[in-house]
């Protein structure tokens, strides 16, 4: 049997880091190289990343019915491209808006913002279309009972991308700029493309993949509809609108909006936590190194999260979606320990990054899990559609605590001693409270998902 279903798993790894990296130029470079020159607060930050949310929301909407309608190979090659372009445009948001704006300060802070929000809405569109297209095609090259693995394998393309990131764009936007840091990582998409229209095509057309392994992949269908290279069939798909009649989707759309947000937060928002709380910015040897420490711990554990049903299907004898649902429960416990984050960020900066790799790490294993319900309950000729919604609904989470961090930060630095929480006064109590909404939010996500599906039943078309 060929294993060419795994070289497709790791392009998909590949574009996921890409996009993670292409979106976490911003987070690395605003507070120490942007804010300087436009003057921003955290407020003006929080807007941006607020509104990149609410963006990627919408495009996940029809991202998804985009790629059912293109298909894999050329919905994925548009989406990468579009990315791509709009993460290289950053570089240009300097010089527009030193050019627009004169001497003014107000109008270039102001300038600025619009422009950088211009730029994010491109890399959004382009974005939503990562996920939609890579659990379809997850869908396409794995059985049921090794989709949660091949999902956590790409999908720790996050935080693989969240830990390279640091590693590279902070000492890029020292040596030549942070507009270099944009171009330099936004021209790793165009790469990517010419591996994907060299090695990918549908598992029954790819010479790569002989019959045993065509075999393999489609062992959960009934054996007088396995596709063959003589017998390709087209299945029926669900009408957009008819997707919300199922409590299936309500469940996915719960998931995602409940801790989609709570990985966004972390990701866009914990270099500046380390440089406003313990003054490591994020071109230090400290604040890197904090950072790299988080997303290791992100990429180790996150990685083993996703054979965990693997296990309850094959030696508990359980059905693959009460044992994702088992593993998912157990992952929704790891976010608890951001509770501890901020009162033992008084030892030392490491409690916090450790804290946080370990809430993170618990966030992408369940991610995996919860993605790879869709391929447990719908046709997989509505995979991409179903992701689209849940992901939109994600965007919506990521905007409101996104948006919502910026104000109440830039509030509670205001207030000082006025405002306080748990011990902490001014930001580190609003720090605290961020932390304790994150914390739990997993666990009730699960509840209503739970409640909305207690059994595994997949939805099955007539012909």
């Amino acid at each position: 049997m060929s294993n060419f279903r795994w070289v497709i798993c790791g392009l998909l790894f590949l574009a996921t880091t890409i996009n993670y990296m292409d979106r976490q130029v911003l987070s690395l470079t605003w507070k120490d190289f942007i804010a300087p020159d436009f003057h921003w607060t955290d407020d003006h930050y929080g807007t941006i990343t607020g509104l990149f949310s609410i963006f990627y929301a919408v495009a996940n909407l029809f991202a998804g019915k985009f790629i059912d309608w293109m298909g894999t190979k050329k919905g994925y090659l548009i989406a990468i491209f579009v990315w791509s372009v709009g993460a290289c445009l950053h570089a240009a948001c300097g010089w527009g808006a030193m050019g627009i704006a004169g001497g003014s300060i107000t109008a270039l802070t102001t300038v600025s913002v619009w422009l950088f929000l211009a730029c994010r809405l491109i890399l959004a569109v382009g974005e939503a279309g990562n996920f939609p297209a890579a659990i379809k095609v997850t869908a396409e090259y794995f059985p049921k009972k090794d989709r949660a693995f091949s999902t956590s394998i790409f999908n720790s393309g996050a935080s693989v991308g969240a830990l390279a990131a640091p590693a590279t764009i902070p000492l890029l936007a020292r040596a030549w700029g942070w507009e270099m840091a944009f171009i330099v990582i936004g021209a790793l998409g165009f790469v990517w493309m010419g591996l994907w229209i060299w090695l990918y095509d549908k598992p029954a057309k790819n010479k790569r993949v002989n019959q045993a392994e065509l075999n393999y992949i489609e062992q959960d269908a009934d054996i007088a509809k396995v596709q063959d290279r003589e017998n390709v069939k087209e299945e029926k798909t669900i009408p957009f609108w008819d997707c919300f009649k199922y409590k299936q989707t309500w469940s996915f759309i719960v998931g995602k909006f409940m801790t989609d947000g709570v990985w966004w937060f972390f990701l866009f928002w914990a270099p500046a936590y380390f440089s406003d709380q313990y003054g490591y910015t994020s071109d230090s040897t400290m604040g890197i190194l904090l950072i790299l420490t988080l997303y290791a711990i992100v990429t180790v554990i996150s990685i083993g999260g996703g054979y965990l049903p693997t296990y309850f299907v094959e030696k508990k004898g359980m059905n693959p979606y009460l044992g994702r649902m088992r593993a998912m429960l157990i992952f929704a416990c790891f976010p608890l320990l951001g509770l501890l984050a901020q009162p033992l960020g008084a030892i030392s900066a490491w409690w916090p990054a450790i804290l946080i790799g370990l809430l993170g790490a618990g966030h992408q294993a369940w991610s995996a899990n919860l993605f790879s319900t869709i391929g447990d309950m719908f046709p997989k000729s509505t995979i991409g559609t179903i992701t689209g919604i849940g992901s939109m609904a994600g965007g919506i989470g990521s905007f409101a605590i996104n948006k919502g961090s910026g104000s109440f930060f830039t509030w509670a630095d205001a207030q000082g001693s006025a405002f306080s929480f748990f011990g902490f006064d001014g930001k580190p109590a609003a720090y605290m409270v961020v932390f304790c909404i994150c914390a739990v939010a997993y666990l009730i996500g699960w509840f209503i998902m739970k409640s909305l599906v207690p059994k595994y039943k997949p939805i099955v078309l007539e012909d």
